[in-house]
């Protein structure tokens, strides 16, 4: 069996999208994914810590910080 992971991210127009939008975007990612032969498994969320940057001698350095990747699980035998 074989495993396949992409990322998932969905873009809104701030003024006018929905929810719906986002599901329509998960559904053509879903569907294109199914004509390859690929079964959808289930959408994971990961965590991601991002290192900090230490800048040029301080200056433009940032700080490290966690956030959250969706990742779309696959799967064909």
């Amino acid at each position: 069996m074989e495993y396949k992971v992409i990322p998932f991210v969905a873009s809104i127009n701030p003024s006018n999208g929905t929810s719906n939008h986002v599901a329509d975007q998960l559904q053509e990612l879903i569907d294109n994914q199914a004509v390859q032969g690929w079964e959808y498994i289930r959408l994971e969320s990961v965590s991601t810590y991002v290192q900090p940057t230490a800048g040029c001698f301080g200056f433009g350095a940032t700080q490290g910080y966690t956030t959250q990747r969706q990742m779309v699980v696959f799967t064909r035998k």
